[in-house]
C-alpha cells in the first residue's frame, strides 16, 4: 500500500521544473517529487507510478495542460491537478474548473504560495473544502446534484454563513441568517466570495424545498444577473474609496521632508497606488520604476528563500544620493516602496511610516 504521496511538476520550460524541484526539495520528507517536460513524458510516468497530485503548465507542445487534464480524469480519476499559467483568462479558468481541475494558480506566483497548495492537496481530508472564487457556486450545487450526493455546503463568507442541504443529489433545505427553504437558497446563490466546505452524509434538520434542481438553480441564476449591475456599482464605489484611503495615507508619507516617491506594490510586482513629488514626474516614472522596484522585492525574497529566513519585513538600501525604503505592510504580502534623499530624516522618516502601517493594511 502506497503511504507517502507522490506530486509531479509538467512544464516546458525545463528551467522552471529544476527551479521549482529545487525549491521544493525542504519538503521531501512529506512527499516525492517527480518532473517532466511534456505532457507526454508526464502520462509516461503516470503508467509507471501511481501520482498523488500533477501540477501542470497550460501552454505546452504535443498535449497542452487542459488535454493533459481531461486524459488524467479520464485514466486516473483519484489524481489531483492544478493548473499553472502565465496567460491566465476568465475564459480559461472556467474550462480549466469545467475539465476537474482542482486549483488554478497563475505565474507568476511565490514558491511559499505553490508550496500551500501542494501541502493542502496531498493531505487526505474528509469531505472538501475550497473558494467560491475558485468555482462557481452554482456549478458546485449543479455537482453535488448530478452525482446525487447526500451531503451539506456549508459557505461562509465575511460573518454571513449559509448551508444547502442535499438528499440523493435534490435540494431539500437551505439556511441563510434568518432566511430558510427557497428565499435562503436563492441568498446563498447571489454570493460571490467566500469559503466553503462539504460535510458529506449530513443530513438536513428539516425539509423545506421541493422542487427540482434545474429550476431552482435556473431561478437563482436569474436573480443573481437581475442584482448584478447594482452590485457591481457599489463594488467600484467600494474600491474607489479604498483606493481614495490609500492616496491620502501615501500623500501623508510625501509630506515627509525628502521623500520622492511613495509607492504600494502587490505580491505579483504591480504598483496599486503611487505617488511621485510633484515637478519629479519625469524623472521618476513609475511605468520605467515598476519592474525595477518589483526586481528588487523578488531578489530580497529569493535570498530569503535560500537563507530559509522568513519573508522579508523591512529593508533600506543607502545610494549616494538617495535612500530605497521597502517595507512589508502587516499581515497583508503588499509592500510600501519610499524613495527619499539623502538627508538627516532617516529617524523620522520611520517613525512616519510606522504611524501609517496599520491604516495602508486596513484599507488593502
Amino acid at each position: 500500500m502506497q503511504s507517502r504521496k507522490r506530486v509531479l511538476i509538467v512544464d516546458d520550460e525545463e528551467d522552471l521544473t529544476w527551479s521549482i524541484s529545487k525549491h521544493l526539495a525542504k519538503d521531501q520528507e512529506l512527499y516525492d517529487l517527480f518532473t517532466a517536460n511534456s505532457g507526454v513524458k508526464a502520462l509516461e510516468i503516470m503508467t509507471q507510478l501511481p501520482i498523488d497530485l500533477v501540477i501542470t503548465d497550460i501552454r505546452m507542445p504535443e498535449i497542452s495542460g487542459l488535454d493533459l487534464l481531461v486524459q488524467i480524469k479520464d485514466l486516473y480519476p483519484a489524481t489531483k491537478v492544478i493548473i499553472m499559467t502565465a496567460y491566465g483568462s476568465s475564459e480559461v479558468h472556467e474550462e480549466a474548473n469545467r475539465r476537474g481541475c482542482l486549483k488554478y494558480i497563475e505565474k507568476p506566483f511565490e514558491i511559499g504560495e505553490l508550496r500551500q497548495l501542494i501541502i493542502d492537496a496531498i493531505k487526505d481530508k474528509k469531505g472538501f473544502q475550497g473558494q467560491v472564487s475558485d468555482f462557481q457556486l452554482s456549478d458546485l450545487v449543479q455537482l453535488n446534484c448530478l452525482g446525487r450526493i447526500t451531503t451539506a455546503l456549508l459557505i461562509e463568507r465575511e460573518e454571513e454563513n449559509g448551508i444547502i442541504y442535499f438528499d440523493e443529489g435534490n435540494i431539500v433545505h437551505a439556511e441563510a441568517g434568518d432566511l430558510e427553504g427557497e428565499d435562503a437558497l436563492f441568498e446563498i446563490l447571489t454570493w460571490e466570495s467566500g469559503n466553503f466546505k462539504s460535510l458529506r452524509d449530513k443530513q438536513p434538520p428539516r425539509e423545506t424545498i421541493l422542487k427540482g434542481w434545474q429550476s431552482l438553480l435556473l431561478e437563482g441564476m436569474r436573480r443573481f444577473d437581475e442584482m448584478k449591475p447594482a452590485h457591481k456599482h457599489e463594488q467600484e464605489m467600494d474600491r474607489e474609496m479604498r483606493m481614495q484611503n490609500l492616496l491620502n495615507q501615501l500623500n501623508g508619507i510625501m509630506k515627509v521632508k525628502g521623500v520622492l516617491l511613495t509607492s504600494i506594490f502587490d505580491p505579483d510586482g504591480f504598483s496599486i497606488a503611487s505617488l511621485v513629488k510633484p515637478g519629479k514626474d519625469k524623472k521618476y516614472n513609475m511605468r520605467v520604476l515598476s519592474p525595477v522596484f518589483s526586481n528588487v522585492i523578488k531578489q530580497v525574497e529569493a535570498a530569503g528563500e535560500e537563507l530559509e529566513f522568513k519573508q522579508a519585513r523591512d529593508f533600506i538600501i543607502e545610494y549616494n544620493k538617495a535612500i530605497l525604503k521597502i517595507t512589508r505592510i502587516p499581515e497583508k504580502k503588499e509592500y510600501l516602496i519610499i524613495l527619499a534623499e539623502i538627508t538627516d530624516q532617516l529617524g523620522k522618516l520611520r517613525v512616519e511610516v510606522k504611524k501609517y502601517l496599520a491604516n495602508l493594511a486596513k484599507y488593502i
